[in-house]
């Protein structure tokens, strides 16, 4: 069983990198204090505000996300998926991507991953 008491990435990847004025965020999960929340929806708006924490580290937020991609263990969740997406996101909705998978690490619902430029908005 994987260790989720390590902050690191769970795995050999840099969590943001940058290229000119694009960030790339790699997938997120979930995870809140090394635990899952529970249902689709608390893990959509963690796996967001996780991303978010990247972004802040960098002098961005949610508005600056141009693309995310958004990997659903279940494509059945995808009505809730959007209901935590629209609460995080507000009006400002990056294009995006929703494809259901057949597994996720760590036993995830879902996995996100974005892209933002510092020139946007």
């Amino acid at each position: 069983m994987t260790d989720l008491s390590n902050p690191s990435p769970k795995g050999p990847y840099t969590p943001i990198v940058k290229s000119g004025n694009t960030y790339f965020i790699s997938g997120q999960l979930g995870l809140n204090e090394n635990r899952f929340e529970e249902g689709l929806k608390n893990q959509v708006t963690q796996a967001l505000k996780n991303a978010e924490k990247l972004l802040r580290a960098h002098g961005l937020t949610l508005k600056n996300v141009v693309k995310t991609t958004v990997f659903l263990k279940n494509i059945d969740d995808y009505s809730l998926m959007n209901e935590a997406y629209v609460e995080m996101f507000g009006d400002t909705r990056p294009a995006r991507s929703a494809v259901g998978v057949s597994g996720l690490p760590l036993g995830a619902l879902v996995e996100i991953e974005l892209i933002a430029s510092s020139e946007n908005p």
